[in-house]
């Protein structure tokens, strides 16, 4: 059995999966919301002393930069170190990696049930391949083709400098600048960078806003409010708001394509591409994703995908535990 983790700012979810003929069968599940927990020991202590099975491997994908087997969370007050995980749950075959290098290995487990197409390419699509997430925060990801498979590796570009493409995005750039200082694409493609965007166009005054969106911002996850609003079209800020954010999420996602040369694909991942998918469908993704210059040609031959399968975390987190289990 294998204990498999996508830990980001939000929830934590742990599942144990069964290799089964060459394939992982997912046995159970559980949610955990993070911030209702002091430390991430304590989450997967709970789900092995509930579950009463004992794994025989364990891998973690966690949202933040892991280095030496060490991860100081992005968006969360933690620091978790694999060593003292492996003796806090009795396990010494126990892994962190980046939650985003999670989702990469589990991108070869994926079927075409799990992708909507936004750039459909004719012929097959062979080379490296990146995949960029936003969700709590923006996780970006690789997978480089050595020729015969892929290989994995984790980055941090969610947090290089954001790029301006137009007159209002300079603007928005002055707005957040002068409240973070370093403005990181972070600050724009994530739940809380929505939220940016949002309040960035309301107090420049394009467009009013709606007291029934502001009154569910103060309820609930406001995030969730303008994405909600901006989807069904009952706010005009909502939706220039979350047009922003696409046309900034098509610029980035093409820079990762470049920057990692993903001639074999780039996916579209984390929890909110699959909320605004028809949004994503329409045209300002794409026409960002293909405004590149001289540079047009080589991403237009980039197929581009939404990963609708919100289990693809968890799914490469028991994928890189059992290929590494295996190498020992």
């Amino acid at each position: 059995m294998i204990l498999a983790g996508d830990i980001g700012g939000t929830n934590a979810r742990l599942a144990y999966f069964q290799p089964q003929n060459g394939h992982l069968r997912l046995v159970s599940e559980r949610v955990f919301p993070s911030r209702q927990h002091s430390e991430f020991g304590e989450i997967v202590v709970k789900f092995l002393d509930d579950s009463g099975t004992r794994p025989e491997a364990a891998c973690f994908g966690i949202a933040g930069p892991v280095r030496n087997g060490r991860v100081e969370t992005s968006n969360l007050p933690w620091v978790i170190e694999q060593s003292l995980l492996a003796k806090q749950i009795h396990l010494p075959a126990t892994l962190l990696i980046n939650d985003l290098e999670a989702s990469a290995w589990g991108i070869g487990a994926l079927g075409a049930a799990d992708l909507v197409p936004l750039n459909a390419v004719g012929g097959p699509a062979i080379g490296n391949q990146g995949v960029i997430a936003p969700g709590t925060g923006l996780g970006e990801a690789g997978l480089f083709w050595d020729g015969k498979a892929h290989h994995v590796f984790a980055c941090e570009g969610g947090h290089t400098d954001f790029s301006p493409q137009n007159d209002l995005q300079i603007e928005l750039l002055r707005f957040l600048k002068s409240r973070y200082g370093h403005v990181s694409y972070e600050r724009i493609l994530s739940g809380p960078g929505l939220v940016n965007v949002y309040e960035f166009l309301r107090d420049a005054g394009p467009a009013k806003e709606s007291p029934e969106v502001a009154a569910q911002m103060k309820a609930g996850d406001p995030a969730a409010a303008i994405s909600n609003a901006a989807m069904d079209g009952s706010s005009e800020l909502a939706e220039k708001a979350l047009d922003i954010w696409i046309s900034v999420y098509g610029a980035e996602a093409s820079n990762l394509a470049l920057k990692v040369m993903a001639t074999g694909g780039l996916f579209l991942a984390g929890g909110i591409p699959p909320k605004i998918l028809s949004k994503l469908k329409g045209p300002l993704f794409m026409e960002s994703f293909l405004y590149k210059g001289r540079l047009r040609p080589l991403v237009e031959a980039i197929p581009v995908q939404v990963v609708t399968n919100e289990k693809a975390g968890l799914l490469g987190a028991a994928r890189c535990a059992a290929v590494r289990a295996c190498q020992h």
